[in-house]
């Protein structure tokens, strides 16, 4: 078995990719090259002991495990927030490369958790003059365990080559899927009830390194939409997934060490969708508007639930610069960053956070 060499380092979490949206971001604010550097699809790892934990599979999260040095190995889990395509679109490289990175005669299959089958399409949003006809109209809303199923029969031939011929385990082998139940008495539903209100969070895993729970955010259309958080033994953080500001956060954020937030700019998405006054423009604005969060909010959840340290990700645009998030979020009373792609932050701070290279991550 591979042995990580971060034994002795506390629990941290290392930032893998922190842009969101479904987009190729150019490096550097306004498409220039070099005033932030690139910022890899949304992903990050929870390291404990020899151990880590994956939650989300944005774009290019292989290569940043590899840049990482962590090893599919020593990958305990993957936990899946909602199934936005930039929150999954690098899944079927976890599932198709992780056959050549991990030995499934040594080791249990990687636990796969996300969202179920929504059971319901959403309505049309109310901008279209005619209701827009839906894809796959016979499984349109396909929970964890369709995707990764439909993902590993797209690329049967490849995989059947490489079990018939060279004798190498299916993806199923090295995984195992598992849809995340929420909880009968929250009285969920995914369009009349997506966001239960005063829900308590429950728990989604356990071993004896971490304990995962989860509560249902604010993430329209999308439901089901977690946020999770992980228990050590010597310290917590809670990721908050793609949510408007919502209190279910704050209650299962409640005292955490570290708060991951999403971050938007509605500046920047008027400038982008405001000049173009049709009615998908206006309609993408409403969707960023009622779904996400911006860094003045992300300061409001963490000081309601007592964060001790607040570090944005998930950031749309991804090319803005570093200093304009500081501006919009420059009021929190705690200790702020935010960090770049491949980012250690410690669960303690008692341990100093670093980048692998330099650090460029404000922090105060």
């Amino acid at each position: 078995m591979h042995t990580s060499s971060h034994t002795s380092l506390q629990p941290r979490v290392i930032t893998l990719g922190t842009a969101g949206g479904p987009r190729w971001w150019p490096s550097g604010a306004d498409g220039r090259a070099g005033r932030t550097g690139h910022r890899h699809g949304i992903a990050t790892a929870v390291v404990v002991g020899d151990a880590f934990y994956l939650v989300d599979a944005g774009l290019g999260v292989g290569r940043q495990l590899e840049k990482a040095g962590l090893a599919l190995q020593d990958m305990r889990g993957l936990f899946i927030t909602h199934l936005h395509s930039d929150h999954t679109v690098d899944l079927p490289s976890l599932l198709l490369m992780g056959l050549y990175e991990r030995d499934p005669a040594m080791l249990d299959p990687i636990r796969i958790l996300g969202p179920g089958e929504r059971g319901a399409l959403p309505p049309a949003s109310p901008r279209a003059e005619v209701p827009p006809a839906p894809v796959f109209p016979e499984n349109p809303t396909p929970g964890i365990t369709g995707m990764v199923r439909s993902l590993v029969q797209a690329y049967a031939t490849d995989v059947n080559d490489r079990v018939l011929d060279a004798l190498r385990p299916s993806p199923l082998d090295c995984f195992s899927i598992t849809d995340i139940p929420i909880p009968e008495e929250s009285g969920y539903h995914p369009n009349t009830n997506p966001t239960p209100a005063g829900m308590a969070p429950f728990v989604i895993h356990r071993d004896e390194l971490v304990t995962v729970t989860a509560i249902l955010v604010e993430h329209p259309p999308i439901a089901p939409a977690f946020a999770f958080r992980f228990d050590t033994a010597e310290g917590s953080v809670t990721i908050s997934g793609d949510t408007t500001a919502t209190d279910n956060l704050v209650t299962l954020a409640r005292g955490t060490d570290l708060l991951l937030h999403e971050a938007i700019d509605f500046d920047w998405v008027e400038s982008r969708y405001g000049a173009h006054p049709d009615e998908t423009a206006r309609a993408s604005i409403d969707h960023h508007r009622k779904s996400h969060t911006s860094p003045e909010q992300a300061v409001d959840v963490a000081e309601r639930a007592g964060a001790a340290h607040l570090a944005l990700h998930h950031l749309v645009p991804g090319h803005t610069l570093r200093e304009r998030w500081h501006e919009l979020a420059r009021t929190f009373s705690g200790r702020f960053q935010v960090p770049d792609d491949l980012t250690t932050i410690a669960l303690s701070s008692e341990q100093t956070d670093h980048a692998p290279e330099a650090p460029k991550a404000g922090v105060r």
